[in-house]
Formats: C-alpha cells, sequence, structure tokens
C-alpha cells in the first residue's frame, strides 16, 4: 500500500479522528472477505484501507505521517546511536564533559564522535554499554490478536523479526523481543526490540476488556416463536436458543466465548439481538398487523412519556 492513506478512505487531511473510523468502518463492512467469497479485488482493497487506517487511525502515527516522519507504509529510518546517548549530552562528571569548551566539538560527525568516545574511555578499549532499544509498530487483524498468530516485521537494514502475537492481545499492548535491538558498544549486548500492537477494528466484534460484544439480526418469526439460531462466535458459529418474544435489545450471554486471558481462561461473549423486517414488503404480515387490534394497546414508548 503506497496511496495516500487519506485517499484511500475517502476523507480529507482535516477530518477528525472519529470520521476516519467511521469512513474505516463503512468500507471495511462493504469490502471485508467473510462478506465477498472469492472476490480478489475486494481483498486487495480491504487489506489497502486496513493499513491505511492503521496509519491515519492512530492519532500519533497520523502525526508522524503528517510531519513526514513515515510514509504510507509506515516505514521509518532506525535511530542513530550518537555518543550523546550514551553520554548525558555533556553533563558535569560525564566522560564526554569538556570544561574548554569542545564538549560539542564532535557533533554532528560520527567519525569525531567514535574518536573521542574511545579517548573519553580511555585508550581505545572502552566500556562496555548495551545498545538501544528499538522501537516498532504492527497493526494486527482483531482475530489474530485474539486467536494469536505469528507476523514478521522488517527492519531498516533489510533484515525481518518473527513476532510472535499471543493469544488475547489487546490494542496498545507492547511486546519484547530479547536481543534484537541495537547493537551494543564495545562488545555490550543488544538492546531489545519492543512491538507496539494496533489491533485493527472488526466490523462485527468489539472488544471490552476480555470480553466480546457483537450484534445478532433475527427476524420476527425467531423472535415471536423462539428457537434455535446459529451465532457466528470467534473461531465458528455456535447453536443458541431464543426465548419466545425475544426483543430487540436483549443481550445474550455466550460463557467463555471470548478473549483468552493471562489466567488461562476466557471471557465471554455477549450478543445483543435486533429484529429485522424483510427487505420487501410481505402482504400477509401487513394485513396481520392491520387486523391485530392487541398491537394498537401496546405502547413501548409509554415510558419514554412519548
Amino acid at each position: 500500500m503506497s496511496r495516500d492513506p487519506y485517499e484511500l478512505l475517502g476523507v480529507k487531511r482535516d477530518a477528525t479522528q472519529k470520521e476516519i473510523q467511521s469512513a474505516y468502518r463503512k468500507l471495511a463492512k462493504k469490502l471485508h472477505p467473510d462478506l465477498n467469497p472469492g472476490d480478489k479485488d475486494a481483498e486487495r482493497k480491504f487489506k489497502d484501507i486496513s493499513a491505511a487506517y492503521g496509519i491515519v487511525g492512530d492519532e500519533d502515527k497520523r502525526g508522524r505521517f503528517d510531519r513526514g516522519e513515515i510514509d504510507a507504509t509506515g516505514a521509518e529510518q532506525a535511530p542513530r546511536n550518537f555518543y550523546r546517548d550514551y553520554a548525558g549530552a555533556g553533563a558535569q562528571g560525564s566522560a564526554y564533559h569538556n570544561g574548554g569548551g569542545f564538549a560539542d566539538f564532535g557533533e554532528g560527525d560520527d567519525l569525531f564522535s567514535s574518536f573521542f568516545s574511545r579517548r573519553a574511555r580511555g585508550g581505545g578499549s572502552g566500556m562496555q554499554m548495551q545498545g538501544h532499544d528499538r522501537h516498532f509498530n504492527m497493526e494486527v487483524e482483531f482475530l489474530d490478536a485474539l486467536n494469536g498468530a505469528t507476523r514478521t516485521v522488517s527492519l531498516p537494514d533489510g533484515a525481518t523479526l518473527e513476532v510472535k502475537i499471543p493469544a488475547g492481545s489487546k490494542d496498545g499492548q507492547t511486546l519484547r523481543l530479547k536481543g534484537k535491538g541495537e547493537p551494543g558498544l564495545n562488545g555490550g549486548p543488544a538492546g531489545d526490540a519492543l512491538i507496539d500492537i494496533k489491533v485493527k477494528p472488526h466490523p462485527l466484534y468489539t472488544r471490552d476488556g476480555d470480553d466480546i460484544r457483537f450484534d445478532v439480526p433475527i427476524s420476527l418469526r425467531e423472535a415471536v416463536l423462539g428457537g434455535k439460531i446459529r451465532v457466528p462466535v470467534p473461531g465458528g458459529a455456535l447453536s443458541v436458543t431464543l426465548a419466545p418474544n425475544s426483543n430487540t435489545g436483549k443481550v445474550l450471554r455466550l460463557k467463555g466465548k471470548g478473549a483468552p486471558n493471562r489466567f488461562g481462561g476466557h471471557g465471554d461473549a455477549y450478543v445483543t439481538l435486533k429484529i429485522v423486517l424483510p427487505d420487501k414488503p410481505d402482504a400477509a404480515l401487513t394485513d396481520f398487523v392491520r387486523d391485530w387490534t392487541a398491537g394498537e394497546a401496546h405502547s413501548p414508548r409509554e415510558t419514554l412519556g412519548a
């Protein structure tokens, strides 16, 4: 994905975060592979808008993109290690402090910085220091974060890291890979790689702690008579029994069907029912409701004072 993320999502550069989220969700519901099986073009577009949302849907990353610090793919330059990173920027007591006014002589020139670094640490032998940590952002599909997955991170030098995403990972969680950061100084240990997880929104599911919440449409017949319906929980469909006279807004709790947690268990899934009438009017249903005298006495808005 190299096109401008604002263009891909169809929003202006000054759009609010809420407008960007709304645009993404609208496109995601239209292009999601589950709703377009076998449609490679829709799959490609879905990946493009997901990558675009990963950039401008995150306020911090959006700011960095707008300032030109990262490109449309999220690629950025690795931080460079200057002598000040190790020395406290010439503070009193630092090996780099020079009372004669030469503390900044090596600034902007790695060769001179390296020279003064070796001199300051004594005859070129130097002392060992751990390398800096590397920070990366990774966009993860909702279900991959829920179920666990393995992904590859590309480093600025062309190398790659295999990252195991634990099942139940949450948005904003940071994964630490020991020894995968910047090389150490003078033979010191390498720093770590810190992977900040950004979980992409899902067209159906939302997460609430370890619980999963989503809406399920039901027909008028199912609402009135009750019976068995199939519910698409993460990982597969589940048969659920509806009680007769189930209203829109009724919430069903599916125990243990939520996200994995650190205690070895799972949260729950909460299903909100929504009665959906047929797209096309049904004459028999219309006649029944028109002749249903008891319905005239039913006032569902009475408690609202309407």
